[in-house]
């Protein structure tokens, strides 16, 4: 896995898997939609930081809001992303804690893909993590700050968020030329929870493939 530097774009630096990319037609419009995402979730915390004069409480270790969110959001070319991301990047004893997590998804609380408390699939996480960010106070135990103090809960950047739906119209088999509102719609229509989602494929194939 490599990075490279910022594109004169202004987007924040993209994931770069050559061979894969080269290989699956899809992984680039993921990769470039992420970066898309990320872009936008570093310009809105400026903004907010500014007007608000509240600094970002996420940091890395935190692992609050996959345990404690109930909700989260999960699309179709995001799911191909993690089945492709966790059965052929994912090895030695990750893979098997892994596979554990994902055979007892629904079972037990959390999001399956938390380990450690880190998530494993980091780099192929859903748009809908990358955009969760709270501002002045970590969550506390239980906490859903959306409805305990949602001031306090980024608001994505929507002009970033259409093009990120927009990147990947492809995989969808919607055309990326004129209004493209009702193609935006449509994928976002598609919206499932990352928690109620059957994952057991995906360890029968990490099984199968590792």
């Amino acid at each position: 896995m490599k990075k490279k530097k910022s594109p004169p774009s202004g987007l924040s630096r993209r994931l770069h898997f050559p061979d894969d990319e080269k290989r699956l037609p899809w992984l680039p419009l993921l990769l470039d939609a992420y970066a898309i995402a990320d872009t936008g979730v570093a310009v809105a915390i400026r903004e907010q930081e500014k007007r608000r004069n509240k600094k970002l409480a996420c940091a890395k270790g935190c692992g609050a809001c996959c345990i404690h969110q109930t909700d989260l959001p999960l699309y179709p070319h995001e799911i191909v992303g993690i089945y492709w991301y966790a059965s052929e990047k994912i090895s030695g004893p990750q893979r098997e804690q892994l596979k554990k997590r994902l055979a007892e998804a629904g079972t037990t609380p959390g999001c399956p893909f938390l380990i450690d408390n880190s998530c494993i699939i980091h780099p192929l996480r859903p748009k809908g993590c990358r955009q969760f960010n709270v501002f002045s106070a970590p969550c506390a135990a239980g906490e859903d700050p959306y409805f305990t103090r949602r001031d306090d809960v980024l608001q994505p950047d929507q002009e970033y968020l259409n093009r990120a739906f927009a990147a990947v119209l492809p995989f969808y088999n919607l055309r990326r030329k004129g209004d493209l509102s009702g193609p935006i719609q449509a994928v976002r229509a598609q919206i499932m929870n990352l928690l109620s989602y059957d994952w057991s494929k995906l360890a029968t194939l990490m099984a199968k493939s590792g």
